[in-house]
């Protein structure tokens, strides 16, 4: 089965994690809806519900990379996955569930902004 997925930080182009990924389909680029809010975790980003914007990147995968995903992420101890909706369909996107521990948040809404 394949999925649509959302990635906004190390698992973006050029990114740490972009390994994972890179078999899988590129769609293109995205921007969400202004519903989240993205934080510097120093090593990787957190996105949780907020007011703004996220840019990221579009990907189809197949069940195995998505499994892959879940592990990375520390599903559901780290981050949940929920759906929202892009330009191509309806795509997973990973949030951060530790709240308490967010304090540099990236106004921009990009990671590759965060310097």
């Amino acid at each position: 089965m394949q999925h649509l997925v959302f990635v906004y930080g190390t698992l973006r182009k050029g990114e740490s994690n972009h390994h994972f990924i890179e078999q899988s389909e590129y769609l293109g680029m995205c921007e969400t809806l202004p519903e989240y809010a993205l934080y510097d975790l120093g090593a990787y980003p957190a996105v949780v519900p907020g007011r703004s914007s996220i840019q990221g990147e579009v990907y189809w995968v197949d069940d195995e990379v998505l499994a892959k995903l879940d592990l990375l992420e520390d599903v559901p101890v780290e981050y949940r996955r929920e759906t929202m909706m892009t330009p191509f369909g309806l795509a997973w996107i990973y949030l951060y569930q530790q709240p308490a521990e967010l304090d540099v948040e990236i106004a921009s809404g990009d990671w590759f902004q965060r310097v």
